[in-house]
C-alpha cells in the first residue's frame, strides 16, 4: 500500500542588489529546492519513494532538460546541481496561481490566508493520483545564457615553391643535412647514420638548382637552346655557362691546372635566402674576418654572388659579432651652445669647474703634493685658479668658498662627477635642509649641473682652459723640482691665471695695426686696458738657485708666458667636429658600454633603459642597464649592436 505524504516548507531568500536576471532568480529557487529535499531526507527517517518538484518557469525547465546546448558558468554551475540530485522527469510544471512561493513573494491580504495555498497547498496534492501538467520545456532561440556556437573554418595554403620550406632554416650545414636525408628516403634507403660526402654533394647541388631556377629562368633556357645571353642580361659579364643544369662562371681560367671548383665557380643570386645562408657560413669559417677574407673564403667554396662585395659588405655591415668585434662606438652631431655660453652675464655668474695636478711642494724634509682647483667663466671665458691640500670634499668646499668670497656670488657650477664635487653637493644639501648654514649658495641661487660619467668631452669649456695651464705649468715646475713650497705654488697658480686673462678673445685682425686692441678677459673682469706688468728687472735662469723666491716665481712665470703664446696662442682655429646627425639611440637598443680597463671582448652588454633627448631632439646622454646595475653614459661610450 502506497501513501502519498506531503510536507509542506518554506524557505526564501532575499535577491542581491547586483541586478540579476528573473531566469537566473527562478534557476537559484530551483537550486534552493533541490538543497531542501536533500536536508529532509538525511533528517526525516522515512521511505521516500519520489520526489517531485515543481516550479512556475518554463525557461528553468528548458535548463534542466537541455542536452545539446551549453551555458555560461552561472547557469552552468547551477544546473549542474541539479541534475546531480534530481533526474529531468521529477521537474515538472506549476501555474503560478497555483504556486504558493508566489504568494509569499507577492503577499495576501489577511482574509485570504485561510483558503489560500499558503496553508493547504496546492489543490493537485490532494487528489489521489498526482496529475502533471505537460509544457513545452526547450530552450528559446537567442537565449542570452547559452553560448553561441562558433564554426572554424580553418585554410590549409599548401607550398608549391620548395624554397618555400628551405627557408625556414637558419643554418647552411642544417639545411643540407636536411636535404640529404630526404634524398635518402626518397630513395627507399632507411637508417640514421650520418650522410657521407657524396650525399652532401649532392644535396648542395640541388639547393642551388633549385634558386637557379627560380631567379634566373630566362638565362637557363637561353643557354639550354645554346644561345648567347643579351647584353641586358645581368650574367651576360660573367659568361655564364650551363654545367649539368647548374649555371656557373665561364670566365677566362678554362686553361688553368685548377679544380673545376675554382675555374667556374656556381652563380647565386644576391638577394636570396640560401645566399644569405651560404654567406654566413663562410664569414663564420673565416672567423668573421672582413670583406676580403670572407669572399675569398666564398671562391674557395666553389661561388660567384652577383654584386658579391656590396652584399658582403651589407651582411658584415649588420652581423652582432662582428659589431661587438670592430664597431666604433656611436657619435652624434655636436650640441649647439648652452644660452649660458652666448647671453651676456656678469663674470663667472655661470661656471666650469674641474681640479688638476698633482704638484710636488716641499714643506720642511718633506714633499707633499698640492693640487689646482680651475674656475673658467662661461660667457667671458676668464679663468680663476685656486691650490687645493688635497682632493677631499673639505678642501673642494674651502677652495670654492675663496673663489666666490673673491669673485662673488655664482649661479650654476658645470662640472664632471667627481666625487668631490658630488660630495660638495650631498653637504650642501645636508646644510640646507638642517642648520641653513649654505644660505650663501640658496639665496644666489647657486645649483650644480653634472655631465654625464666619462664624458670629458662635454666639458671642453674648462678642459681646454685646464689643457693649457696644466701641461705648462708641469713643463716649468721641472725646472726647479723640490725647491716650491704652498706659497710659491699659490703665487705661480694666481701669475699663470693672470696671464691666461690677458690673452685676446678674438684673433682675426690681431695682425692689423690699425685695428683696436684686442678684448681680454682682464678687460672684463677688472675694467682696465693696461695689461698688469711684472716686476722690474730681469730675471735669468740662475735665479732659481738663489734664496729670493719671489725671483725664482717671476723666472717661472716668464717660461709659462712664452710657452703659453707660443704653444697656444697660435693654435687658435676653428675645430671642425662631429657635424653628421646619426640615428637616435633607442630605449630597447642592445649596447656594448665602453671601459677602458677591458679588452673590447669583455666590455659589458646592457640595454637602454632611458634616452634624454637634447632641446635639438638628438639623444647624447642614455641610462643602460646592465648585469651589475643601471649606468649613465653618452653615446660616445657606446657600441649600439641591434
Amino acid at each position: 500500500m502506497k501513501v502519498h505524504c506531503a510536507l509542506v516548507i518554506a524557505k526564501a531568500r532575499v535577491a542581491p542588489l547586483k541586478v540579476v536576471t528573473i531566469p537566473r532568480l527562478e534557476l537559484t529557487a530551483a537550486v534552493l529546492s533541490v538543497k531542501v529535499s536533500l536536508f529532509l531526507k538525511r533528517e526525516l527517517n522515512l521511505p521516500i519513494d519520489r520526489d517531485y518538484f515543481w516550479t512556475d518557469s518554463k525557461v528553468v525547465l528548458g535548463y534542466i532538460n537541455n542536452e545539446a546546448r551549453r551555458f555560461h558558468v552561472y547557469v552552468a554551475n547551477r544546473v549542474q546541481i541539479i541534475r546531480d540530485a534530481t533526474e529531468p522527469h521529477q521537474w515538472h510544471y506549476i501555474e503560478s496561481a497555483s504556486n504558493p512561493a508566489d504568494q509569499a513573494s507577492r503577499g495576501l491580504r489577511a482574509s485570504e490566508i485561510n483558503n489560500s495555498a499558503w496553508l493547504i497547498g496546492p489543490p493537485l496534492l490532494w487528489q489521489p493520483n498526482i496529475e502533471t501538467q505537460s509544457v513545452e520545456a526547450e530552450l528559446h532561440l537567442g537565449d542570452p545564457e547559452v553560448k553561441s556556437v562558433r564554426t572554424l573554418c580553418t585554410k590549409t595554403e599548401i607550398h608549391r615553391s620548395v624554397l618555400d620550406i628551405l627557408s625556414k632554416f637558419s643554418s647552411w650545414t642544417k639545411l643540407i643535412s636536411f636535404v640529404a636525408r630526404m634524398q635518402r628516403l626518397s630513395n627507399g634507403i632507411k637508417g640514421t647514420h650520418p650522410t657521407n660526402p657524396n650525399e652532401r654533394l649532392k644535396a648542395e647541388l640541388t639547393i642551388v638548382k633549385f634558386v637557379q631556377h627560380e631567379t634566373f629562368p630566362d638565362a637557363i633556357s637561353t643557354l639550354r637552346k645554346s644561345e648567347n645571353l643579351p647584353r641586358t642580361n645581368s650574367l651576360k659579364p660573367l659568361e655564364a655557362v650551363l654545367q649539368d643544369g647548374i649555371l656557373r662562371v665561364g670566365g677566362r681560367l678554362s686553361r688553368a691546372a685548377l679544380p673545376s671548383l675554382y675555374k667556374h665557380p656556381i652563380i647565386l643570386p644576391k638577394d636570396s635566402h640560401i645566399t644569405l645562408l651560404i654567406l654566413s657560413h663562410a664569414h663564420m669559417e673565416t672567423f668573421h674576418q672582413g670583406r676580403g677574407f670572407t669572399l675569398n673564403k666564398l671562391r674557395s667554396l666553389g661561388y660567384w654572388i652577383v654584386g658579391g662585395s656590396k652584399t658582403i659588405a651589407n651582411y658584415i655591415r649588420h652581423c652582432v659579432i662582428c659589431r661587438k668585434l670592430i664597431r666604433p662606438t656611436e657619435t652624434q652631431r655636436m650640441a649647439d651652445l648652452p644660452k649660458e655660453r652666448i647671453e651676456p652675464s656678469p663674470p663667472f655668474t655661470y661656471c666650469g669647474m674641474d681640479c688638476f695636478g698633482p704638484f710636488i711642494v716641499k714643506q720642511g724634509r718633506k714633499e707633499i703634493k698640492r693640487y689646482g682647483l680651475l674656475f673658467t667663466c662661461m660667457c667671458s671665458r676668464a679663468i680663476h685658479i685656486e691650490m687645493l691640500d688635497d682632493m677631499s670634499t673639505d678642501a673642494f668646499i674651502n677652495g670654492l668658498r675663496c673663489f666666490i668670497a673673491i669673485r662673488g656670488a655664482v649661479r650654476q657650477l658645470r662640472s664632471d662627477q667627481g666625487t668631490n664635487f658630488i660630495g660638495a653637493k650631498n653637504e650642501f644639501q645636508k646644510a640646507v635642509d638642517k642648520e641653513r648654514i649654505c644660505s650663501f649658495l640658496t639665496e644666489k641661487q647657486c645649483e650644480f649641473v653634472f655631465n654625464a660619467p666619462s664624458a670629458s668631452h662635454t666639458g671642453g669649456v674648462w678642459e681646454r682652459q685646464i689643457r693649457t695651464v696644466r701641461n705648462i705649468l708641469n713643463a716649468i715646475l721641472l725646472l726647479c723640482p723640490g725647491r716650491l713650497d704652498d706659497s710659491s705654488l699659490r703665487t705661480v697658480f694666481y701669475e699663470a691665471m693672470s696671464i691666461v686673462n690677458c690673452r685676446p678673445l678674438t684673433v682675426s685682425e690681431i695682425d692689423n695695426p690699425d685695428s683696436l686692441e684686442p678684448l681680454t678677459p682682464n678687460h672684463i673682469l677688472t675694467g682696465k686696458t693696461s695689461s698688469p706688468l711684472p716686476p722690474p728687472g730681469e730675471f735669468r735662469k740662475e735665479d732659481m738657485y738663489i734664496r729670493k723666491r719671489w725671483r725664482r716665481v717671476q723666472f717661472l712665470m716668464e717660461q709659462f708666458w712664452s710657452r703659453w703664446r707660443r704653444e697656444y696662442l697660435a693654435k687658435i682655429t676653428l675645430r671642425q667636429k662631429w657635424h653628421g646627425v646619426r640615428r637616435n639611440i633607442k630605449e630597447g637598443d642592445i649596447v656594448l658600454v665602453k671601459d677602458f680597463a677591458l679588452p673590447r671582448n669583455q666590455w659589458p652588454l646592457g640595454r637602454v633603459i632611458e634616452s634624454n633627448p637634447d632641446e635639438d631632439g638628438l639623444v647624447r646622454r642614455v641610462k643602460v642597464k646592465l648585469q651589475s646595475g643601471i649606468l649613465e653614459r653618452t653615446v660616445h661610450k657606446l657600441v649600439l649592436l641591434i
